[in-house]
């Protein structure tokens, strides 16, 4: 990452802690005397759900690897699904059991693979197998995916042959970036083996064939290369990678382009397909591309609210909620704690609240770029602010061991208004990791919100209890 953007991002983080008087949102000034409420229903109070940020699956999936520099523990059990279920099922537990070539096992442990991953103690067996078996695989960022089918484009390349051997394709430009760094370092002590990125911008010679053995790109442009400027033979192709099949599907174009790459591969060419997550229409996209595939699923371990404590306070509006934080603050010790906002303009405007009393205070809104996202979130994790104010967008896939609180400046909604229950568990999921116990705290404007925190009371059958925040005595018990 160019130093010279975490170099903006830190400045405009350390002007926002000092005060941010004023910020200008979607072309709208505002202030500390923006007048938004936050849970109402669409429509009341000029405030739509149009101003929630919307999710963008491809800047979410690239700010987790930005941030995520090391493997995440990760507790979930893996599924493996056979093609032939009667053939053995090989895992290991070193990188020297797969007899990898000296200079990749030592690209391997350069880059701090002391010991396969679970997604690659069951993946790779079945990627560096002869003859080639093509794999579905589920995992999230952070679980050494990405170094999984790097291995195996590199294991399968003979350098001699100079034609493209290998060929991943990603959704956008930055995500082909970071799947190519990783080629680069896990080929550090490989120099025979060449990389070229199929992106935007690359202008190549129509008709001269590339001689790079890899080839990392986006799908348009990949097929570009392919039929108008004739630079890779596709007959040629041994080893075809989907990553990120579920970003894929949810940008436009990329879906149909992917597919007619698959169909002019041989048919013997392995195919990989990785995604985060295998809704309905994921797999009915993968079950096309990846024929005759090994599964492998992460069995998703459930997420539990009984280590979190949840209280609700009546508030009237925005400024009630803002005194009633002060009055929390003010009773007790919070290590670090995460604000969720239904909108940026709230979120602009509670953090200069904030940063008025004095508070060390982050924001994190869609008009950052990913990468100062990643600046901003790297900044809270090493304690430099100690309130991380955001919409529910930019959050996602966040964890940081500091974080004690979770509060709910406003509840979370779906699009049409209705009580959004799984993010209200992911949201307070947060505080209550790591093996700690855990603090949320809801707060309700209005008899709207209180419905919304009643159905989601009801549908988690768990208590939220009342919380007098006048009564310092009472906040003080909580944190018991």
């Amino acid at each position: 990452m160019a130093t010279d953007t975490w170099a903006v991002a830190v400045d405009e983080q350390e002007t926002a802690s000092r005060g941010i008087a004023a910020l200008h949102i979607g072309g709208r000034f505002v202030g500390a005397r923006a007048e938004t409420n936050g849970t109402t229903k669409p429509g009341e109070n000029g405030d739509t759900f149009g101003e929630e940020e919307k999710e963008d699956r491809a800047a979410q999936s690239l700010l987790n690897k930005l941030i995520r520099c090391s493997l995440v523990n990760n507790t979930n059990q893996v599924e493996v699904l056979q093609r032939d279920p009667n053939s053995p099922l090989y895992s290991v537990k070193t990188f020297e059991e797969l007899r990898l070539k000296p200079q990749l096992l030592q690209g391997v442990y350069g880059m701090g693979f002391n010991r396969p991953s679970k997604i690659q103690e069951n993946a790779l067996p079945m990627m560096l197998a002869e003859p080639p078996q093509n794999l579905i695989a589920q995992s999230q960022s952070g679980t050494g995916k990405t170094a999984a089918f790097v291995l195996a484009m590199l294991s399968h390349v003979d350098p001699a042959n100079k034609w493209t051997q290998c060929l991943c394709i990603s959704p956008t430009y930055e995500l082909a970036v970071q799947t190519g760094k990783v080629v680069e370092q896990m080929g550090k002590f490989y120099p025979e083996v060449k990389l070229a990125y199929a992106v935007r911008g690359n202008k190549m010679e129509r008709g001269k064939r590339i001689q790079q053995q890899i080839v990392i790109g986006t799908p348009g442009t990949v097929l570009d290369w392919i039929f108008k400027l004739r630079l890779i033979d596709p007959k040629k192709i041994l080893v075809f990678v989907l990553d990120e099949a579920d970003v894929m599907i949810a940008t436009q174009g990329h879906q149909d382009q992917s597919i007619r790459i698959q169909r002019i591969l041989n048919r013997d060419c392995q195919m990989l397909l990785f995604s985060a997550t295998f809704e309905d229409s994921v797999w009915k996209f993968a079950e096309r591309v990846v024929p005759d595939p090994n599964i492998i699923k992460l069995k998703r371990e459930e997420e539990t609210l009984d280590t979190i404590k949840q209280y609700y306070v009546l508030c009237r509006n925005k400024e009630d909620k803002f005194y009633a934080l002060c009055n929390i603050y003010g009773a007790i010790t919070i290590a670090q704690a995460m604000i969720f906002c239904h909108t940026r303009m709230i979120a602009a405007w509670l953090a200069v609240e904030m940063s008025n009393e004095g508070h060390q205070v982050a924001l994190l809104s869609g008009e950052l770029t990913v990468e100062q996202r990643a600046a901003v979130i790297e900044r809270f994790r090493e304690g430099k602010e100690k309130v991380l104010i955001t919409t529910n967008v930019c959050a996602r896939g966040i964890d940081v061991e500091q974080v004690s609180v979770v509060i709910n400046f406003d509840l979370p909604l779906d699009s049409e208004g209705n009580p959004d229950n799984e993010t209200y568990l992911h949201r307070i999921g947060r505080t209550g990791r790591f093996g700690k116990r855990g603090l949320a705290i809801n707060m309700v404007d209005s008899d709207y919100s209180m419905g919304i925190l009643k159905a989601i009371e009801m549908h988690f059958n768990k208590k939220i209890v009342k919380l007098d925040t006048d009564d310092l005595d009472e906040i003080e018990k909580i944190a018991n």
